[in-house]
């Protein structure tokens, strides 16, 4: 549970880290992407056969793969961002929605949910855990 104090310093932090993670995605920065992020982080993805990645090098791949997937993704953006920050420990939740073009030429929209645990290791907040997911079916 975020104390005043705490959502006062540490919830801005936490937003800007998130807006900047999503716009390394839209412009394709993969040093951005990667920034903040555990070297141990453990991923909950999408696509098949990557369900799950361990390590900052198979997170590293999973945005290759998409980056190679993909023409132009110009909208990866949040839709809505709810924050609880603790002293060393917060959560992130939002919606999204991602649209562009893939290599392929056909167009693509997805609004999906994502979770973030973070942790605050020396006094920086840090991505420990991402987790993509789409509504079933």
């Amino acid at each position: 549970m975020s104390t005043s104090a705490n959502r006062t310093t540490d919830e801005p932090a936490i937003r800007e880290l998130v807006e900047n993670w999503a716009r390394a995605v839209r412009t394709r920065d993969r040093n951005g992407v990667l920034a903040h992020h555990s070297r141990d982080i453990l991923m909950f993805d999408l696509p098949a056969p990557l369900l799950q990645s361990e390590g900052i090098e198979a997170y590293k791949k999973t945005w290759d793969l998409f980056f190679s997937w993909t023409q132009d993704f110009g909208v990866f953006d949040i839709e809505t961002m709810n924050i609880t920050a603790g002293n060393d420990v917060a959560f992130v939740t939002a919606l999204m929605r991602c649209a562009g073009r893939e290599k392929n030429g056909d167009k693509t929209e997805l609004d999906f949910r994502l979770t973030m645990g973070l942790r605050k290791i020396g006094g920086q907040w840090t991505i420990v855990h991402e987790h993509h997911s789409i509504p079933a079916k």
